[in-house]
């Protein structure tokens, strides 16, 4: 009996610390798109140092996406750098304040256009901190420090993508329109670690009824 209760407290502690850990770390959503549509996505900062602030963060827009806007964001600036074509390929926050505690988080919101070839987007990002030291957020899915990844599905051929708009009429699509698109599916996606860590509770639930059954 005891053991089984430590088996189902220690179950309940890893799950608990999966879903924070799925949450530490700068993300990009949505986690998917289209080929060729118009999204918003959000890029989200959280800081996680206890003993220093986070006071910028630089994002990089590969070849997949073409970003073009951006919605200001009060207390902070921000700079894009542009390659030889004029592509906008990253951009830097910084904040204007004293930066994040290790309980704070913030949001920017960009707009772009996903490539009508892409099949993958990697946000690789690069959080600093008020003592200078740097987090690279640039490792593959199951690394240390992951860079965010957003799958890019096929046009479904009705020409709207995933939470944007279609190539055709984007010019006409409201930011506002966008931004609730944006926000059902960042719902949806920021829920996934909550919904696994519920489904695992239950089922250890359910093997430490089943094991008290057998023993009565």
């Amino acid at each position: 009996m005891k053991k089984l209760l430590t088996l189902t407290i220690s179950m309940i502690g890893a799950i608990t610390l999966f879903a924070g850990s799925a949450s530490a770390h700068v993300t990009v959503q949505p986690q998917e798109t289209s080929q060729g549509s118009y999204e918003v996505f959000t890029v989200r900062v959280p800081s996680e140092s206890q003993d220093a602030l986070t006071t910028k963060v630089e994002v990089k827009f590969p070849e997949e996406v073409n970003v073009t806007r951006f919605e200001a964001k009060p207390g902070w600036t921000y700079e894009v750098q542009k390659d030889d074509t004029g592509k906008i390929t990253s951009a830097t926050w910084t904040t204007e304040g004293k930066g994040l505690t290790e309980s704070e988080f913030v949001q920017f919101n960009i707009q772009g256009k996903v490539g009508d070839e892409a099949t993958e987007i990697v946000w690789k990002a690069y959080q600093t901190y008020s003592d200078g030291s740097v987090v690279e957020w640039v490792g593959a899915p199951d690394a240390d420090k992951p860079a965010s990844y957003t799958v890019v599905n096929p046009a479904d051929g009705s020409g709207h993508g995933h939470g944007g708009t279609s190539a055709d009429s984007s010019n006409d699509h409201s930011a506002a329109g966008d931004l609730t698109n944006d926000t059902e599916a960042k719902t949806t996606t920021s829920n996934v670690p909550l919904f696994l860590s519920i489904a695992a509770l239950i089922a250890g639930l359910l093997a430490l009824v089943f094991s008290l059954r057998k023993r009565a």
